[in-house]
């Protein structure tokens, strides 16, 4: 059956993904970002450099790519119309870091949360990551604007969705830089409500069990 073959294709190539990405990060800790090649990435995952490249165009995107903006723009589009920009860019940022960490609790990481980390300390330590990753935010931040779908020909309804979004994104950084700081010991997510908290006020987004 032609839609099985095909569901069968993409989990497979979705799984060599994740094992050349899990490859990559690993050796970039290990070895350092600019003494580790592609095809040192290549030998360990068991590909060529070809199929990595098939999967992360560039070295930088071993790193930085991650289905974050896909989760946060799935929230949006399913949040309230009604709810503001801020709240309903805020709970979509908190809900995909849960998804992306797994909800873990109390000491011990888990497998999301140590790879997370692992890449969010290489984009933090790494110039070349750093700027590349500036090119992301960008791109995230147009990801959001697209997703609260307001009149795109509308410069001021335009307006707002990007400083709302820049906003958010900027408390999300500090929160980021300040769980790589504790070693993930505080949840992600909680650390993104507070920052946004602080920025917006307390009840600009809802952290409770409808959130």
């Amino acid at each position: 059956m032609p839609d099985q073959h095909s569901t069968l294709r993409a989990q497979r190539r979705a799984e060599t993904r994740r094992t050349i990405q899990a490859h990559a990060v690993r050796l970039f800790t290990e070895r350092g970002y600019d003494a580790t090649t592609v095809t040192d990435v290549a030998e360990a995952s068991g590909v060529s450099p070809m199929t990595v490249y098939r999967h992360f165009p560039t070295k930088e995107d071993l790193v930085l790519v991650d289905q974050h903006g896909r989760l946060v723009a799935e929230r949006i589009v399913a949040s309230p119309a009604g709810q503001s920009l801020v709240g309903r860019i805020g709970s979509a940022l908190i809900d995909s870091a849960t998804t992306l960490t797994s909800g873990g609790r109390g000491d011990d990481l888990t497998a999301n949360e140590r790879f997370l980390l692992a890449r969010l300390r290489l984009m933090i330590s790494t110039p070349a990551l750093r700027a590349k990753h500036l090119d992301n935010h960008y791109a995230l931040q147009q990801a959001i604007v697209d997703a609260l779908g307001g009149d795109p020909a509308d410069p001021d309804t335009t307006f707002r969705a990007q400083a709302a979004a820049g906003a958010c994104l900027a408390a999300m950084h500090t929160a980021l830089v300040r769980w790589a700081e504790d070693d993930g010991r505080t949840e992600l997510p909680d650390l993104i409500a507070k920052a946004l908290a602080a920025a917006f006020g307390d009840d600009i987004v809802d952290t409770g069990p409808d959130t």
